[in-house]
């Protein structure tokens, strides 16, 4: 009986570590185990890389979509247009194509000159008599309806001789665009007087003045109706506005350079000065007296 139990107990004991003792036993334990960490660290880096694009991602909007590119396409995209558009607006580029009109800096006409017999200097822009004949007369194209008003261009011969005029008149037509009638005066800064014709370059230019801008009201003028005119600006005036009870209003321009209130809004009160490259002047204590010269102290930069 007591042989019987022991044999049992061998047996059973020989079973139990034949099966702990098996290969596949705790292979398969560990293989499932390292599987559910290593799941979630690979989505993790792949989490961290795919946020990591962002830059990139805004980088790609003003270039190529793609990853590699990106970083050194930002770096010329920044650098490269940005510092350069930032500084012109003021000068260039939309202020000056919107105000400049015809004549405008920076730009070479080609045309003729003639001359004409000046006189005292007055001419289609109403400024006056001037002792300073150093004047011109701009083509009816160019003249714009009186937008060319004391502008100064820098007129240049084939023989390399130059003279700086002030506008003040209008050359009507068969002059053509880019001629100028210069006054006999300037003419002979150029050429002999006798060649009557000859061919030249201009270009508006910003001169150096001490001179500051004056303004005036034509005859006529009153609280019912006016016309105002500026003098001896630097630079070409794009607009004129007077300030009224609903805010500034623009008057529009006539051929003879003054700009007129209709209705008589904004007469006597204070005056806004726009010139071409947008730069603004405002005058106040201007008074409402017809045909007197008042001077402004103030004056446009130059350019």
């Amino acid at each position: 009986m007591l042989g019987t139990v022991l044999g049992l107990v061998s047996t059973a004991l020989l079973a139990y570590l034949v099966v702990a003792t098996r290969p596949g036993h705790r292979a398969d334990a560990q293989p499932a185990a390292a599987a559910s960490v290593t799941t979630p660290r690979t989505g993790a880096t792949t989490a961290t890389r795919s946020s990591a694009p962002s830059p990139a991602a805004s980088t790609a909007s003003a270039t190529p979509a793609g990853s590699p590119t990106p970083t050194p396409a930002a770096t010329t995209a920044t650098a490269k247009p940005a510092s350069t558009r930032t500084p012109q607006p003021p000068r260039t580029a939309s202020g000056t194509t919107s105000l400049a009109g015809r004549i405008r800096p920076g730009t070479t006409y080609r045309g003729v000159a003639t001359s004409y017999q000046a006189g005292n200097g007055d001419g289609a822009c109403l400024f006056g008599p001037s002792t300073d004949l150093m004047i011109a007369a701009m083509n009816t194209t160019d003249y714009e309806t009186s937008k060319a008003c004391g502008a100064y261009v820098r007129v240049r011969a084939a023989n390399g001789a130059s003279v700086t005029v002030r506008i003040t008149n209008e050359c009507p037509l068969p002059c053509a665009p880019g001629q100028l009638d210069l006054s006999e005066q300037a003419f002979a800064k150029l050429a002999a007087p006798e060649l009557g014709r000859i061919p030249i370059t201009w270009t508006l230019v910003s001169p150096d003045t001490s001179d500051t801008v004056s303004l005036r009201y034509k005859t006529g003028s009153s609280r019912y109706w006016c016309g105002v005119q500026a003098i001896g600006h630097r630079n070409p005036v794009a607009r004129l506005e007077v300030r009224t009870a609903g805010g500034w209003r623009r008057l529009p321009r006539t051929d003879y350079d003054y700009f007129i209130s209709a209705d008589g809004g904004g007469c006597g009160g204070t005056i806004r000065l726009t010139d071409i490259y947008g730069e603004q002047l405002t005058v106040g204590g201007i008074a409402l007296r017809p045909n007197v010269v008042q001077p402004t102290r103030v004056q446009f930069a130059r350019h």
